[in-house]
């Protein structure tokens, strides 16, 4: 998919939902109603756009859309749960979290394009490049395999801590935004190696991150009391992150089938969050919220 054309349509129509979204959403005030709406309407968007790449490129590369796409939309839910933990120990709260969540996602969309580029480069040129995102891949999902608990403790990173020596009287706004920074290049380092192994199709790997960063904000407030319940979210998240690193490793002995994976992905991902939900809700962190605080759709 390298006609120009497209990858224009597909600017276009991010920078439009984009700013369709920060202007519009919330503005007549934020409800779990009004959530679940636009979240749909962002789903809707996501998955309509399997038409266009069926229509440019055939079924496989439409497979291979839809599959990046649950990838990233699942890696999304764990960068949401930890802004909610970087929101809840900096004591920020209502439509102050929409706008911070608002410059997360320009930050992300700005370091995963430039991530994508470079990875398109390196697994062009350097075909082992392949076998280093299946590593990067597999320990990342150890990792969170072996995660118990995530803690934020602000003034004990070594980002803020920089910007402290820099800027001893930055805000709390400021330590949020490095901070969102920060876990933005995490995710950024975790996801594109992730739909990498999925397509090597530059504009797929692009629109998938993009349509699924699409809406954040929506599916914050729609979520945001149910993700301390998703208890077992790391470790739905480490089962497709070590499928995928697998896949990648394997991709000169045998060609993984796309509808394979996709079953994997959105089998493990439905197994976690009934698990999750069937769970004692005492097992997950708590986040903290006031009362009437409207990024939590109360």
């Amino acid at each position: 998919m390298s006609d120009p054309a497209l990858w224009i349509a597909v600017g276009v129509t991010v920078v439009v939902a984009l700013i369709l979204d920060f202007v519009l959403f919330g503005r007549r005030g934020i409800t779990f109603r009004s959530a679940v709406w636009w979240s749909i309407g962002w789903l809707a968007l996501g998955l309509g756009f399997t038409a266009v790449v069926y229509w440019a490129s055939g079924g496989q590369a439409a497979a291979e859309y839809v599959t990046g796409y649950v990838v990233e939309r699942s890696l999304s839910l764990d960068n949401l749960f930890v802004f909610a933990l970087i929101f809840a120990a900096l004591g920020i709260t209502g439509n102050e979290r929409l706008r911070l969540l608002a410059l997360g996602i320009l930050i992300a969309l700005v370091l995963r394009a430039g991530a994508i580029a470079g990875g398109a480069a390196l697994l062009d040129a350097f075909h082992v490049t392949i076998y280093v995102f299946g590593v990067i891949l597999l320990v990342t999902a150890i990792k969170l395999a072996r995660r118990d608990e995530v803690k934020i403790e602000p003034e004990k990173t070594f980002a803020v801590r920089a910007l402290r020596k820099v800027w001893p009287a930055a805000s709390l706004t400021a330590v949020a935004i490095v901070l969102i920074a920060v876990t933005d290049v995490i995710f950024a380092v975790d996801s594109i190696p992730a739909i990498f192994a999925i397509t090597d199709d530059p504009l797929i790997v692009f629109a998938a991150n993009a349509f699924a960063l699409v809406g954040l904000r929506a599916l914050y407030v729609l979520l945001a009391d149910l993700l301390v319940r998703f208890v077992y979210l790391d470790l739905a998240l480490a089962v497709i992150l070590g499928w995928v690193g697998v896949k990648m490793l394997l991709t000169d002995l045998w060609k993984v089938p796309i509808w394979l994976s996709l079953a994997v992905i959105v089998g493990t991902l439905a197994v976690g969050m009934l698990a999750s939900l069937r769970a004692d809700p005492e097992r997950g962190p708590h986040l903290p919220a006031e009362p009437g605080d409207p990024a939590r759709g109360t």
